[in-house]
């Protein structure tokens, strides 16, 4: 599909700069564009790129007054991309329609107006799904689970008994809703195990990524409010509960019954004790060990996490730690030296 500057122009409500008969055809990340191509930049730290891109064009925020190449400027130029990514390269994959003969449906189950359930997918008795859902193949919902409408549901997602699922949530393929959650009572060295009886509620326009763990709670529910983001292979246990629009990034793990504000981000490999609270706002950095509640707006790094600021002067020290050994050492000797002197 080829459009002009100006067509694009008035989609993305962007303003041009440089030719507005620009033809492109294709779209493409910054380093790997070729002529033809629409890119983006949506970070400063990135402008030097626009020297070196082969792209015809650029889309870039409105604080940019100048490039080497015709460019429209937007108020968010990640989301003005994405649009375009929509329609210059639309996503050609078939998605399944209706129930596919190998589906095992058991009884009761209530399907609304265009769910469509792919092959060998299972679906427990008192299930209810609402319209235009998708199971992709080889998913199970549990019995008694409410799924929403307009969801989209990857191959070989699990998602167990009594769980509830609100309106245009994805999950991608290999996440386990609702197993148990990690419980038990140790007497005299033998680990007993503890009934996981809660649920989990997900609300609307959750994504979550492939291979996520989200634990069926104790007794009352595990909660993830509507717009939180879920990346891949995070582990969020039993009773916990995420706030609205919060974004948790790879390899993240949350212990039981933590509450997370709205907003709040856990970059990668970030790790959370139970039962604190983190507050709304905050951000944990990458690998960072939260040991303690954090207030909200907080900005904390380090295990145990500190303060970001905190965190930086000591992890410069510890840098210095060989230089500060190495001058150390030579004031012992220049001690030893002296004593030895004082001592004839």
């Amino acid at each position: 599909m080829k459009k002009t500057l100006k067509e694009i122009a008035a989609i993305i409500n962007g303003e041009i700069i440089g030719d507005k008969e620009t033809v492109v055809t294709g779209v493409c990340g910054i380093k790997e564009a070729q002529e033809g191509d629409l890119t983006f930049i949506a970070n400063s730290r990135y402008l030097s790129l626009m020297n070196h891109t082969k792209a015809s064009a650029i889309i870039t925020s409105k604080d940019v007054q100048q490039a080497p190449k015709p460019i429209i400027r937007t108020d968010n130029p990640s989301i003005a991309f994405a649009k375009m990514v929509s329609l210059l390269a639309p996503n050609e994959a078939k998605r399944p329609k209706g129930i596919h003969p190998t589906a095992v449906l058991g009884d009761k189950v209530k399907l609304s107006r265009n769910v469509a359930i792919g092959p060998h997918a299972v679906i427990e008795d008192n299930v209810e799904i609402k319209e235009n859902t998708i199971l992709y193949a080889g998913a199970y919902v549990g019995h008694h689970t409410k799924i929403g409408r307009d969801c989209i549901v990857y191959p070989y997602v699990i998602i167990r008994e009594r769980i509830v699922i609100g309106d245009r949530v994805i999950i991608h393929g290999g996440t386990v809703i609702g197993s148990d959650g990690f419980g038990f009572s140790t007497v005299r060295g033998v680990h007993h195990r503890i009934p996981q009886i809660g649920n989990v509620i997900i609300e609307d326009d959750v994504e979550i990524g492939a291979n996520v763990t989200i634990d069926r709670a104790r007794f009352d529910k595990t909660l993830i409010k509507k717009g939180t983001k879920i990346d891949n292979l995070v582990q969020i246990a039993h009773n916990v509960v995420v706030g609205e629009h919060s974004i948790i990034v790879a390899q993240s793990g949350i212990s039981g019954s933590t509450t997370i504000g709205k907003n709040v981000t856990l970059a990668g490999q970030s790790g959370v004790i139970g039962h604190i609270t983190i507050g709304d706002n905050a951000v944990v950095a990458a690998q960072a060990g939260v040991t303690k509640s954090i207030p909200p707006r907080a900005c904390v790094s380090g295990y145990p996490a500190k303060p970001h600021r905190l965190a930086k002067r000591i992890n410069a020290c510890v840098q210095n730690l060989p230089e500060l050994y190495k001058k150390i050492k030579a004031l012992e000797e220049e001690l030893e030296k002296l004593k030895s002197k004082l001592q004839k």
